[in-house]
Parts: structure tokens; C-alpha cells; sequence
């Protein structure tokens, strides 16, 4: 994920105003590197999922409902696959906390809402933290289900499966231990993540959960949910990992009384896992080994070897770094064989089984990946400049397109494993982000290429359980079911995805570890080799082919592509180009038969496709054409064209380096109108076009208007004037 540290704040620093019908100025000169554009102008657009009137946009059609009824989803060689071996890609959508558990009234209108964006799987996360608990809140210790929660979380899961929506379920992701649950210095533990690994107790109640909730029988369905072929996926912990932790300076002993998500380990775990080192070191380590790792820790032979930290990771000798990375690889292949008996062995889990994420990409997770190497599906994590959330909000707020080479393209291409499917579980352009149009468009266009089979936005939120006044909530960087410009994108976005509508790659590179390699990989420097930490290894190759990776018994001399220029970075099918990122005025084209799109710096000029032209008065904005109807483009009776731009609350204020918000703002949600022509061209045997400005939620904001038409030979060009009503999309009607 990419992630900057945030400058300290000023007092009394300047501040910027987003209202109703503002012009934005440039960015305030200076040190920053958010980028100097003029917005246009903005306007309510807000999200009212409650609203009446026929909806004109429905992607239900690409779910086969209800979820599972032929049997389970499927592993065939390197792909899900439905029971009778067609392919099965996921489009998804996280709901996280208590938004896991809506009151019944609401739960089948939540599945429709879902269910006409096109999305096919919901990723039930967090259910087991404090904010928003499955655990029973009357008790001492969080080793009971509360009935309620748990009642409303059936009847949501068959309201979902009904409409072809199968559920993932989360087990361990941030369970805060209390006083009743025996578990040792429980106060300083937060979420336990790298203790979670090792320690007796917390395994012992990671089990005890996992039998509560997979053995339990949904009533509404009538399966106990290791035998329901709705479920999709069991994940057994989240974005935790012992080798990350030791990276990352996390092993060591810190009693925090209020510990946070990455806070150290309490100092009675590292003892205890120093503890465990050693015993490992006595049992594994050959005497002569065994003995020279002790002489170069100054430590006799009764003395217990420390753990390294990361600032001795460059001095230490290849024995002992070799000895400890391999020590907690050996933790981390022991805690998953022990889940996979319990889950296939003990409760025979019919779903597939994810083991956790590759989720940061200034890690090397090769050697965390190989532990994951047991289980069906390989899984990762990532974000486009993640906030800094500590107080205050501040984000880099800097445009992907202006830097591919470190896009989430090339980061989640880091993942991927020869022989495995490989879904993205948590992605997003995080709010306040002001380039956020770009995000999904971009990743969607290239997991289709690199023939990904799933992707889980990161995260609904609350959706039609908030009121429109409230526009993007306080504390809701990540909701987006609020946020129009990303639903919009989201449904634009799904029938490209569903009916694969960029080819995968014509050439799949696979780079290879060797033992040995997985483990040097460990302490290079991160941020000079991140992602792929392979010498040699051109970063742009993810805009170029189809990537992944595998482990190999020695090294091998291997031979890579040579970088490509950032002018322009083709895909090798030539469907995709990314262009200008090296004037820092990056734009991405999309051009198949069925979706094409144009998204960044893409205004003040023409740019084009096969089937649409833009002129456009704003800098930066995504437009995307895409059939609705699933003909070509060129003979469709049926189109929708997104034109997304800045979304936010109204009366945001940022500090004068725009990085730093000063105040979150509140509803109504505003837009960026993006305004100019747009035109469709090569169209086949048009007699009328009827133009419908859309709503939010996909229903007509304005009457359909019919747009004149243009003869060239035998085709037809439609020239449409954008902007008025100010909306993300149109219904473009064409009859023939």
C-alpha cells in the first residue's frame, strides 16, 4: 500500500473551502507535490438509496441466483470455477463491523442494492472487533456469540444468497481480548497480531471461534455454514504476519496500555517467543552452526540467543539471519497446518480456504506467501496512498496516473502465484483522495488483463442505513457506498468485469525464489526494491503482461524486459496504454469492443478512442463508455457513459498543501460537473438517440432528450453536450 508519513501540522495553517457552487482555485504554491489544477465547479450530487422511480441501470443479470445452487465454487487449475467448470470471478464489495448485522426490514433492500451493481460476493469483515462485535458485549470474555447479531447476520447472508450473492467469511481480524478470557496481559495485546501465531491461548481461541461460528446452522437457510455452497471463502486471519512483524520492528517487547492495530508485542510475547527461537535453534541448527550463531551473539552455551532487530539485520551474518527468517517461516507453516486440520479435517469446511494477505508491498511476503502455499486461493491487500488517520486526516493526495511504476497495478502484481487464483480482497483511492476517479477504472482494466479472479472494494459502509444529509461520514475514508462518483464507477465498472471485456495478457512473465532468495529478499532495502525485490525485474512489466511468480529449488538465471519509457507503457495485447506519466500528465485509454474509457489528465484537448472522443473543460476526470446491453459498442441499443470527476462533502477545508483536512465537511455530497462533448462515433444503422441523465443510484434525473444525429458513409456520430444536469452518468438509447 502506499503510504507517506505526514509533515507536522502548523498552527493556524491556511485552509481551503469546498462549498455548493465553488470554483476551486489552484493549489497554494509551496513544497507539496499535489498537483496544480483548476477544478470545475461543484455541485450536489448526493447518494438517496431510498429514492422512488424506475431504475434505469440493473447488472442482476450477471448473477446466477441463488448463490450456490448447482454446489460449491471451485479451484480448476489456476481459476475459481462454478460446479459445471465455467469461470467465476468475483466482484465484490467489503461490510465491515455492525454493518454485518442490519435490521431485517433493511436486509433484502441492501442485497438488491448490491445485487443491480453487479456484485456477486460481500466480504463479512471485522465481526469480531470491539466497534462492531459478533461476540455476546454482556460478557467478560469474547468466547460467546451474541444471538441477536448473530440472527441478523443469517437472515442477511440468505437475503444475499438469494440474489446470487455468496458470502466470505472473516475469522480472525481485530479481536480485542478481555479480562474473562484467560488470556495473558490481555490489556496490552490489542489485536495480538504476530502472537496470534505462536501463542497456546490465542490459537486455542481461534479455534474455539471457528467451531462456533462455522458449525452454527443458519435457520434461514437450513446449513450450517462449513456446508453451505453460498459461502465462497473462509479466511483465517487478516493482514497478520510474523515475518512482517520482525521486518517491520513489531517482534520486540512494549507494554502500550492503549495499543493500537501495529502496536509491538507485549514484552511477555516476545519473551515467549524468544523463548520458542530458542528452542528451535537447540532442535533444527547443526552443533557447528548452532555454535557460531552464539559466538556472534556473545552468548555462552547456556545463554539464549536474541532475536534480531532490523537495524542488525545488515550486519548479521548469513547463518543467523538465515536461522531466524526460517524460524518464523516454520511459526507461521505450524499455525496454518493447525487451522487447516481443524477446518478441513476436523470440521470438514466444504468452501474454499484463504489463509490471509499479502498486504504491503514495501514487504518481501514471498516467504509469508509460501505458508499460504497450502490453501486455495492466494490473497492481497493494497491501497492508493493510504491516510494517515492519527487525530487528523492527511493523505499524499498525489494522481496514480503520474506514477505507474508504483500504481496498485504493479503493486498487487507482486502476489500472484503460477498455478493459484489470486483475488484482491481490500483495494481503494481512499477519501479524501481528490484523484479517486481514476482508481477503479485503472485496477479494473488491468486485473482483466492480468485475468485476476476477484476483486473486493474496500468498503460499502453503511449505505441506505444513513441519510443523504450525512453525506461521506466522519471517520468513513473507506465507505463508498455514499459516495456517487465511486458507485457510479463501481457499476459502470462490473459489466466490463463480468463479461471480461479486456483480453488477458498475450505473454505471462513468471520470476522465481529459491530458498535462499526468499530469504535474502527479507532485508534488502525496502523501498529501493519494492514491490518485486528481484534485481533486474522491470517494474513497468505489470502494464506490459500478465505476471506471477513461483518457488523454485535453486536459482536460476533469468532474463527480463528492459523498463519501458513512462511516455507511453502499452498492454501487449494493445488494448490498454498508459501515457504522459513522464510530464506528470498521465492518462490511461481502455479501448475493446464493448468498454472503452479515457481516464486523468484528460481534458483541454481530444482524446480518443475507437468509439468515443472527449473535449472536456476539466483537467482530470474518468470517462467511460460501455454497452449495457452486452453487444459491441459499435451496434449497441444500449449505452451507459460514466463522466466522473472530484467527489466530496460539502464544506471541506483543507490546509494550503491540500494534504492535511482540516474539516471533514458534512452533506450533501458534492461533484465536480465535468462539462464539454463528448462523442460516440462509428455507429451502425442509428435512426434516433434518447439521452437520460442519471441518478446516483441509476434512475432519471432529467426526462431522456433526443440528440441529433451526424452521417459519415454509413455510419453515425453522436455529438452529446455533458454537464447539465450535473451528474457521473448517462443512458444513451439508440435505436436502429
Amino acid at each position: 500500500m502506499r503510504f507517506v508519513a505526514a509533515p507536522a501540522l502548523l498552527a493556524g495553517a491556511a485552509c481551503f473551502l469546498l462549498g455548493a457552487s465553488v470554483v476551486a482555485d489552484a493549489v497554494v504554491a509551496g513544497e507539496s507535490p499535489v498537483p496544480r489544477i483548476e477544478r470545475g465547479e461543484f455541485r450536489p450530487y448526493p447518494m438517496d438509496w431510498k429514492a422512488e422511480g424506475a431504475i434505469l441501470v440493473d447488472h442482476r443479470r450477471f448473477l446466477d441466483a441463488p448463490a450456490g445452487k448447482d454446489g460449491f465454487i471451485r479451484v480448476e487449475k489456476d481459476r475459481l470455477v462454478r460446479p459445471d467448470g465455467r469461470r467465476f470471478r468475483i466482484w465484490g464489495v467489503n461490510i465491515c463491523g455492525p454493518d454485518c448485522y442490519p435490521e431485517k426490514e433493511a436486509a433484502g433492500a441492501i442485497a438488491d442494492d448490491l445485487a443491480r451493481l453487479g456484485v456477486n460476493s460481500v466480504r463479512f469483515h471485522h465481526m469480531d472487533s470491539t466497534w462492531g462485535s459478533l461476540f455476546d458485549p454482556k460478557r467478560n470474555d469474547t468466547r460467546a456469540l451474541d444471538p441477536d447479531r448473530l440472527d441478523r447476520l443469517d437472515y442477511f447472508i440468505d437475503q444475499l444468497a438469494q440474489r446470487g450473492i455468496y458470502a466470505n467469511l472473516n475469522l480472525n481480524v481485530g479481536r480485542n481480548y478481555k479480562e474473562g478470557d484467560g488470556v495473558r496481559d490481555w490489556q496490552y495485546l490489542g489485536y495480538g497480531k504476530s502472537a496470534t501465531y505462536f501463542n497456546p491461548r490465542l490459537i486455542e481461541l481461534q479455534h474455539e471461534y471457528a467451531r462456533q461460528l462455522l458449525t452454527h446452522r443458519n435457520p434461514y437457510r437450513g446449513r450450517e455454514y462449513r456446508h453451505d455452497p453460498a459461502v465462497v471463502f473462509i479466511e483465517i486471519v487478516n493482514e497478520n504476519s510474523v515475518l512482517e512483524g520482525w521486518v517491520g520492528g513489531r517482534l520486540v517487547g512494549e507494554d502500550k496500555p492503549k495499543p493500537s492495530t501495529w502496536s509491538p508485542l507485549p514484552t511477555s510475547y516476545a519473551e515467549e517467543l524468544t523463548d520458542l527461537y530458542n528452542r528451535w535453534l537447540a532442535e533444527k541448527l547443526p552443533p557447528e552452526q548452532l555454535a557460531a550463531v552464539r559466538r556472534e551473539a556473545s552468548v555462552g552455551d547456556d545463554g539464549r540467543v536474541p532475536r534480531l532487530a532490523p537495524n542488525q539485520f545488515k550486519s548479521a551474518s548469513r547463518v543467523r539471519f538465515a536461522a531466524e527468517a526460517q524460524f518464523y517461516m516454520d511459526v507461521e507453516h505450524r499455525f496454518f497446518e493447525g487451522m487447516k486440520r481443524l477446518l478441513k479435517d476436523e470440521l470438514g469446511c466444504q468452501p474454499l480456504i484463504i489463509g490471509t494477505s499479502d498486504h504491503n508491498d514495501s514487504f518481501a511476503g514471498f516467504a509469508h506467501i509460501k505458508a499460504n502455499m497450502m490453501f486455495d486461493v492466494i490473497d492481497s491487500h493494497g491501497y492508493w496512498e493510504h491516510p494517515r488517520l492519527d487525530g487528523q486526516t492527511w493523505i499524499r493526495n498525489t494522481p496514480m496516473v503520474n506514477d505507474p511504476l508504483d500504481s496498485t497495478v504493479a503493486q498487487f502484481a507482486r502476489s500472484p502465484v503460477a498455478g493459484k487464483p489470486f483475488t484482491i480482497s481490500e483495494v481503494n483511492h481512499p477519501f479524501p483522495h481528490e484523484f479517486a476517479c481514476e482508481g477503479f477504472p485503472i485496477l479494473t482494466a488491468y486485473a482483466l488483463l492480468h485475468d485476476w479472479d476477484g476483486i473486493y472494494w474496500f468498503t460499502w459502509g453503511r449505505g441506505r442505513s444513513q441519510s443523504p444529509e450525512e453525506g461521506i461520514r466522519r471517520n468513513g475514508w473507506f465507505d463508498f457506498s455514499n459516495d456517487p462518483m465511486k458507485v457510479v464507477t463501481v457499476a459502470l465498472c462490473a459489466a466490463a468485469w463480468h463479461r471480461h471485456d479486456v483480453r488477458p495478457a498475450d505473454k505471462t512473465l513468471v520470476r522465481s525464489y529459491s530458498p535462499d532468495e526468499l530469504i535474502d529478499t527479507l532485508r534488502m532495502e525496502r523501498w529501493k526494491e519494492r514491490p518485486y525485490f528481484k534485481q533486474g525485474f522491470p517494474r513497468s512489466a505489470s502494464l506490459r503482461h500478465a505476471l506471477r511468480f513461483e518457488f523454485a529449488e535453486t536459482a536460476r538465471r533469468e532474463a527480463f524486459p528492459p523498463e519501458a519509457n513512462l511516455a507511453e507503457i502499452v498492454s501487449d495485447t494493445g488494448e490498454i496504454h498508459w501515457r504522459d506519466a513522464d510530464k506528470k500528465l498521465g492518462w490511461v485509454s481502455v479501448d475493446t469492443r464493448q468498454t472503452q474509457a479515457l481516464i486523468g489528465f484528460v481534458g483541454r484537448g481530444e482524446r480518443k478512442t475507437t468509439n468515443l472522443a472527449i473535449q472536456l473543460d476539466n483537467v482530470f476526470a474518468a470517462v467511460t463508455l460501455t454497452a449495457a446491453d452486452d453487444r459491441p459498442i459499435a451496434q449497441s441499443q444500449r449505452l451507459l457513459l460514466g463522466t466522473t470527476a472530484w467527489s466530496g462533502n460539502s464544506g471541506m477545508k483543507w490546509a494550503d498543501d491540500r494534504q492535511l483536512l482540516l474539516d471533514h465537511g458534512t452533506g450533501p455530497v458534492l461533484i465536480e460537473r465535468v462539462t464539454g462533448e463528448a462523442r460516440l462515433t462509428g455507429l451502425a444503422g442509428v435512426k434516433a438517440v434518447r439521452v437520460t441523465p442519471l441518478s446516483p443510484t441509476g434512475r432519471a434525473a432529467k426526462p431522456a432528450s433526443v440528440v441529433p444525429t451526424q452521417h459519415e458513409g454509413d455510419r453515425t456520430v453522436v455529438r452529446l453536450s455533458l454537464g447539465e444536469p450535473a451528474t457521473c452518468w448517462y443512458l444513451i438509447e439508440i435505436e436502429r
